[in-house]
């Protein structure tokens, strides 16, 4: 219990590292919170300081939101008896986690991103044939619409009822500490977006620009 203990912290740890803060004082020698839409993710990395400095924080936002699931499905595989169910357990708990150091990270006086990136990372080891569905609602929206915010709620919603679907269908005994997880991740990335659902409805929201271009 101490080792998944530890290995929950770690997962928070690890998500709190905010590479859009990280690389925009790097290398633009500004934090992107004082920047654009103060957000601390890859769109408004990506506005404000180009497609490719966004396309390394989406990497890392990925990456970390990979290895903390992944590290979290190893530890309660191999700490718990009836491993491959506890495994399961690791990867969503440690996977929330995650989400909660990106978006309140520690590290970063608790002001994060809104968590899709990472839940990208996350899903990936939670459920991947849910994350690539709810990459392609991702990409068709913001092809339609050039909205990444509605894009972005439209992945988060498909990505949870997805990953709903498929470990109902794989394994009903499981459902609802997993759906439950899940749909906790979901809430944090949509209520994350309310100020953008408020320009929504107001007719306001921007829509994508790459480093000033559309």
């Amino acid at each position: 219990m101490i080792y998944a203990v530890l290995t929950v912290i770690l997962a928070y740890l690890l998500g709190s590292i905010s590479f859009a803060v990280v690389f925009s004082k790097a290398f633009m020698k500004k934090d992107v919170r004082e920047l654009g839409s103060g957000n601390a993710g890859t769109t408004n990395v990506m506005r404000t300081g180009g497609f490719k400095l966004g396309a390394i924080t989406f990497l890392g936002d990925v990456l970390k939101g990979f290895v903390a699931c992944f590290i979290g499905k190893l530890v309660f595989a191999n700490v718990f008896a009836n491993g491959e169910q506890w495994a399961v357990y690791g990867a969503f708990l440690c996977g929330l986690a995650c989400m909660l150091g990106h978006v309140f990270p520690i590290f970063f006086q608790f002001k994060g991103g809104k968590g899709i990136a990472t839940s990208v990372g996350i899903f990936a080891v939670c459920c991947w044939p849910a994350i690539l569905i709810g990459l392609a609602v991702f990409a068709l929206g913001v092809l339609l619409t050039r909205i990444v915010s509605i894009s972005s709620i439209a992945a988060a919603v498909t990505v949870v009822s997805c990953t709903m679907i498929f470990h109902y269908i794989n394994d009903p005994a499981l459902f609802w500490p997993q759906a439950i997880l899940a749909i906790a991740m979901g809430i944090l990335v949509i209520a994350k977006h309310s100020e953008n659902i408020k320009r929504l409805i107001n007719g306001t929201e921007k829509k994508l620009s790459i480093g000033g271009k559309k």
